[in-house]
C-alpha cells in the first residue's frame, strides 16, 4: 500500500495524488507538514519536503521521481505514450511547468497567499523571467485539447495543480494574469481537467482542507 505524505493544500502534492487516482493506485494520505525536523520525516526526505510517499520498499521524495515511479509500477492506465520520444516529451513539459513556471512564481506566493510583501526588485525580476518562460512554455505546450496534445497525461497532472497558481499569483501581484496575457486560455483547460474525477476528488479535498476549524 502507498502512504501519500505531506497535506492537500500543496500542489506538489496534488500533483502525485492525480496520478494515484488516475490509474486507481490504493493509497492512504498521513498529513505531514513542510520543513518538518521529525526524525522520521527527514529520513524518508531529507530536506523535509513534502510530498513523499512511503512504500513497502521504501520512501521516495521529489514529486517527478514519485510519479515516474508510479508510472512504471502500475503501467496501466498510461499516463506517458509507449513512444520514448513521446514519452520524454510529456516529462519535458512536466519538467518546464514545475522548474520554469511554478518555481519562478512562487517567488510571489507570500504576497499573493500568505498576507506577506514582495520587494519590488524581486517582482521586475519575477515578471521578466515568467514572461520570458511562458513564452518558451507556449513553444512546448499544445492545448489540443491537453497539454501535451490529445491525451491526459503527466504533464496535465503538474499543469492543472500549477497553472492556476501562476496565473492568479502574477494577477494578484504583478497586476496582470501573465499566463492569460501571453494568448494561453488556461481556464478553458483547467475547467476540462477539472471535470475528471480524480481532480474533483482533489479539488474537494483541498477545499476541505482550507476551511477552517470548528
Amino acid at each position: 500500500m502507498i502512504t501519500l505524505c505531506g497535506f492537500p493544500i500543496s500542489n506538489y502534492y496534488n500533483k502525485v495524488k492525480l496520478v494515484l487516482l488516475e490509474k486507481n493506485i490504493p493509497f492512504t494520505e498521513e498529513a505531514v507538514p513542510t520543513k518538518s525536523k521529525d526524525e522520521a520525516v527527514l529520513a524518508a526526505s531529507p530536506l523535509g519536503k513534502i510530498p513523499f510517499i512511503r512504500t513497502p520498499q521504501g520512501a521516495l521524495c521529489e514529486s517527478q521521481v514519485i510519479v515516474d515511479y508510479l508510472e512504471a509500477q502500475w503501467p496501466t492506465p498510461a499516463l506517458v505514450p509507449a513512444d520514448a520520444f513521446a514519452a520524454a516529451k510529456v516529462r519535458e513539459l512536466a519538467t518546464y511547468i514545475d522548474l520554469h513556471l511554478e518555481l519562478v512564481a512562487r517567488e510571489l506566493y507570500g504576497q499573493a497567499f500568505f498576507g506577506g510583501t514582495v520587494d519590488e526588485a524581486v517582482k521586475i525580476r519575477v515578471k521578466q523571467q515568467l514572461e520570458k518562460n511562458i513564452a518558451g512554455f507556449k513553444r512546448l505546450a499544445s492545448f489540443s485539447p491537453y497539454v501535451a496534445g490529445d491525451s491526459f497525461t503527466l504533464a496535465d497532472c503538474s499543469a492543472w495543480v500549477s497553472l492556476p497558481l501562476v496565473a492568479m499569483a502574477s494577477k494578484s501581484v504583478l497586476g496582470e494574469d501573465l499566463l492569460a496575457a501571453a494568448g494561453l486560455d488556461w481556464k478553458s483547460y483547467a475547467k476540462r481537467v477539472g471535470e475528471r474525477p480524480s481532480a474533483v476528488r482533489v479539488a474537494a479535498d483541498r477545499k476541505n482542507a482550507q476551511r477552517p476549524p470548528g
